[in-house]
């Protein structure tokens, strides 16, 4: 989403790093191009003057036009301000001592809600028996998309078995439900309009005043610009919303939702999510979106994004070839799953520091398909040909590539990437030895 802005701004401090020394002038010419990245970035007018200002103040002064390195100065500046403008302090939700938690979920419709619900119910799997109960009783097939994406997701749900029933003795119902089966989080999601209007507001109100929830949140469509701003406001009044989702993160507007929002209705943002699987939804953290934006990359989030997808058993796996200095087609295998698991790989390069500016990763072609057909190679395969791929000859070669739906071209390819990649590692384990960094095990 803000790959425009990002380079924008990359463009404005290269500019400023290529000075040994900076006057006040280069300082107001740069904060001039910010002014214009914002703005073309969808943010709001006055929050765009109020965030320059601050900048301006700070950067004229003897901390950056003095210092040795006032390139990176400025820079650091611009960081601290859009950390920020987006809120400096993160924000969890609060979970009940006296369980069940009640969360309920509002929006508009088209915003990303219900999918959104299930997402939330997902990441609390760990540790928690979460439930979503489906209190969209307006919206033609909402009960059953909801009760689609939460067997998808393997979570508890909960629906009318009477779509004429009442709002409230429906919520009741989902209680009375929670409490005998020993469920300790609870995820309403309720209906949504496509604009805001009375008879929505009444509607959640009257839901909210049964429940009570712990937490009730907002579901906004990053991609609606300052009309998400007018939206959260809106529903902010009646309701007060206790937290922000952001949507569509992904997405390929301008984002000035994201920036702004936070600012603009002093709710915290407290979820953003990233992709369109379950598992593509995140903690808002003002810092990592913030290095992100400026082209620092986000190495702490794609560590944990490696840490969730990766699981002990194929650790081991991996772990033990490695021991023998070589890896194996079912190794490869792994990698590749796991790739797939991470989501869009230009979306996973975005979080590299810097990968914006290289040029090989920005102009690459990254095709989700040559991983498919990669792995269907392997999988056409015989156990026996992914331990010991020495043995694939000819004939070989020409069966996998039937199987497979490939080119014994493709086979061959993928065989002489795999001894380079064996003939790399173990040049890289002999070194690692006669410098003295053995590792336990005999790993290296």
């Amino acid at each position: 989403m803000f790959e425009a802005l990002r380079e924008r701004l990359e463009s404005i401090f290269d500019n400023l790093r290529g000075k040994g020394k900076l006057t006040e002038e280069d300082v107001q010419d740069a904060l001039r191009e910010v002014r214009r990245a914002l703005l073309e970035a969808d943010v709001d007018y006055r929050i765009v003057k109020a965030f320059v200002g601050k900048i301006r103040e700070r950067a004229v002064g003897q901390e950056v036009l003095g210092s040795i390195t006032p390139g990176q100065q400025v820079i650091a500046i611009v960081y601290d301000e859009l950390v920020n403008l987006m809120g400096k302090e993160g924000s969890s939700l609060k979970v009940s001592s006296n369980p069940p938690s009640v969360y309920m979920m509002v929006g508009l419709q088209g915003s990303g809600k219900t999918t959104t619900a299930v997402k939330l119910a997902h990441r609390f799997k760990k540790g928690h028996k979460p439930m979503v109960v489906a209190c969209d009783l307006r919206r033609p097939a909402a009960v059953d998309q909801l009760r689609i994406l939460a067997a998808q997701a393997k979570v508890d749900f909960f629906g009318p078995s009477d779509i004429n029933i009442e709002l409230v003795d429906l919520a009741r119902q989902a209680l009375k439900y929670a409490r005998d089966n020993l469920i300790d989080i609870i995820i309403f999601d309720t209906a949504g309009r496509i604009q805001v209007d009375e008879k929505m507001m009444d509607e959640v109100a009257t839901l909210s005043d049964f429940l009570s929830p712990h937490e009730t949140l907002l579901v906004v469509d990053s991609m609606t610009g300052q009309e998400a701003v007018k939206v959260a406001s809106a529903f902010h009044d009646r309701l007060s919303i206790t937290g922000l989702i952001l949507s569509k993160l992904d997405g390929d507007a301008r984002g000035g939702a994201a920036l702004a929002i936070k600012e603009s209705t002093g709710i915290p943002v407290k979820f953003a999510g990233t992709g369109e699987t379950i598992s593509a939804f995140e903690p808002f953290d003002a810092q990592r979106m913030s290095q992100r934006i400026l082209g620092m990359g986000d190495v702490a989030g794609l560590a944990e994004k490696v840490k969730s997808i990766t699981s002990s058993e194929d650790v081991d796996k991996i772990s033990k070839s490695l021991k023998k200095n070589r890896l194996n087609m079912e190794d490869l295998l792994i990698q590749f799953e796991q790739l797939e698991k991470m989501g869009p790989l230009d979306k996973v390069l975005d979080m590299l520091p810097g990968a914006g500016k290289i040029r090989e990763l920005k102009n690459a072609d990254i095709d989700s398909r040559r991983i498919r057909q990669t792995k269907a190679i392997i999988q056409s395969m015989t156990l026996e040909e992914r331990l010991n791929p020495q043995i694939i000859k000819g004939s070989r070669r020409r069966r996998i590539a039937n199987g497979s739906g490939t080119s014994v071209q493709m086979v061959n390819q993928l065989l002489k990437q795999h001894t380079q990649m064996n003939q790399l590692w173990k040049q890289f384990g002999k070194n690692k030895t006669k410098k003295g960094f053995k590792m336990p095990g005999g790993m290296f």
